[in-house]
């Protein structure tokens, strides 16, 4: 698994200043990359292209070698489904689902797991949640929320790993246990981990440091 990106412009269609303009950028398997930056800079969208979620409007970018540019909206979610694991900042869990079901919902896009109910049992007990399976969004904490998101998010078994502020309405205790449960799986099968944050005790916390200023030449 790799992300390379060469003279990457994304812009919104109504106006001609881009929100991106990264000349070059480059993660390898197995790294880890804080992405740090003021609000506002850059960093959840090009976190949303990485993951096929919008199209850039110029350049390459290619993910594990498939050139995102070049496939339909279809064929990106099909290609997120099976590559990418996506830890939301707002959690983006179905209210009503209980956390069991939010997590083997991830499972319906893809064949790749065979029992997706076991496999989500055993994802929500990884991340300490076996007694709350039944449990809805509204009656776990937020640091329960985000940890099943976690866990929503690497039942897929992807390859790539991209997290938007997930310490961001956390506690230090729960800033804590989230970012070990991150790095834990982010380590297993050379995932790449791309997190997003503007707080710089998390950035550090991970062995590589990327500020967009540095990348993006708006």
């Amino acid at each position: 698994m790799s992300i390379v990106i060469t003279n990457l412009v994304y812009a919104y269609s109504n106006t001609t200043k881009p929100i991106l303009n990264i000349p070059s950028f480059e993660v390898q398997d197995g790294e880890s990359v804080a992405l740090v930056g003021k609000s506002g800079s850059g960093k959840s969208t090009l976190l949303n292209a990485i993951a096929g979620i919008i199209a850039i409007s110029q350049g390459s970018l290619k993910v594990n070698g498939v050139e995102l540019s070049s496939l339909s909206e279809t064929e990106r979610d099909a290609f997120r489904a099976e590559n990418v694991g996506y830890v939301f900042q707002t959690f983006n869990l179905l209210q009503g689902l209980n956390a069991l079901e939010n997590v083997m919902l991830a499972m319906s896009f893809t064949k790749k797991i065979s029992d997706a109910k076991s496999r989500a049992k055993q994802l929500l007990e990884r991340v300490g949640l076996s007694d709350k399976q039944t449990h809805k969004p509204r009656e776990l904490s937020v640091g329960e929320q985000q940890r099943v998101a976690i866990a929503r998010a690497i039942a897929n078994e992807p390859k790539l790993l991209l997290a938007d502020e997930p310490t961001a309405n956390l506690d230090e205790q729960n800033t804590d246990l989230v970012l070990s449960l991150l790095k834990e799986v982010a380590s297993e099968n050379n995932r790449i981990l791309i997190l997003v944050t503007h707080e710089r005790e998390v950035a550090a916390s991970l062995p590589r440091s990327v500020e967009l200023k540095s990348l993006n030449h708006v």
